[in-house]
């Protein structure tokens, strides 16, 4: 079978989108990451994974140590030009997260906090829909999963993530981190990026570093489908909103007010 390179590949592709023609077929079954989660022994298993995050305790020193602790975990480089910034969890306004909360009556101390957003791993991902190479897919535990090897840099998951919950890899990001954690791989220029829920932390046990290192404990991290998990009795005992949930992508990422 003929191969094409990267440029002509998203250059049959633009193409065929412009003519509404099929365009490049996906890979065989055989070829795509598979999406059931088949769990080993010591795994942290859920049938469906989610994170609350609690404003009431999350502290600026809190939103700190969790974007350090997860950039460092991950190999994520330090880039200081906000054109090329490469981020898995980072802190926005509360003002600017829920643009759709509109009532008036708003505590202003609310409005002038800064909270933690990460990739949403939304039950309807749209992410995943619009993928050529199936660089990106969604777990049977609710985990929306990139493969960097797969991933062509056509940026088209990132025009479909209605977060900005994805960062482009403009140049090698690997002389822009400073000791690499060894144990995580790094990544190369021309692809995709985010959060995956520290799913390889969860393969062995343990939580989603930001979780863990949390002083405050205002991350809390479980699964959904589990009427006895600390997740659910948080939801069942306080108001929750999460980011335009109306878009239909149902995000797993709750925030209690």
């Amino acid at each position: 079978m003929m191969s094409i390179g990267r440029r002509e590949f998203l250059r049959i592709a633009g193409t065929c989108a412009v003519l509404g023609l099929p365009g490049i077929p996906t890979p065989p079954a055989s070829a795509q990451p598979s999406t059931r989660f088949v769990a080993a022994s010591g795994v942290r298993q859920a049938k469906q994974w989610a994170m609350v995050v609690d404003l009431d305790k999350l502290t600026e020193a809190d939103r700190i140590i969790c974007v350090e602790t997860c950039h460092r975990v991950h190999n994520v480089p330090q880039i200081d030009n906000p054109r090329h910034e490469i981020r898995w969890i980072w802190a926005e306004s509360f003002k600017r997260v829920f643009q759709e909360q509109t009532n008036e009556f708003i505590p202003s101390n609310l409005l002038k906090r800064a909270v933690l957003v990460f990739c949403n791993h939304c039950g309807n991902p749209p992410c995943t829909r619009v993928c050529p190479t199936q660089a990106t897919w969604r777990r049977e535990d609710g985990i929306v999963m990139m493969d960097w090897h797969r991933c062509i840099g056509c940026r088209y998951c990132m025009v479909a993530c209605p977060y900005g919950s994805r960062s482009f890899n403009w140049q090698d990001p690997r002389p822009f981190i400073g000791m690499a954690n060894q144990d995580f791989s790094t990544r190369t220029k021309g692809v995709v990026e985010k959060c995956t829920f520290c799913a390889e932390r969860l393969d062995q046990g343990l939580r989603p570093a930001c979780v863990e290192s949390c002083p405050s404990g205002a991350l809390v991290f479980g699964d959904l489908q589990d009427e006895h998990s600390e997740v659910r009795q948080l939801l069942a005992s306080r108001f929750s909103i999460r980011r335009r949930p109306g878009l239909g992508t149902q995000p797993e990422v709750y925030y209690l007010i």
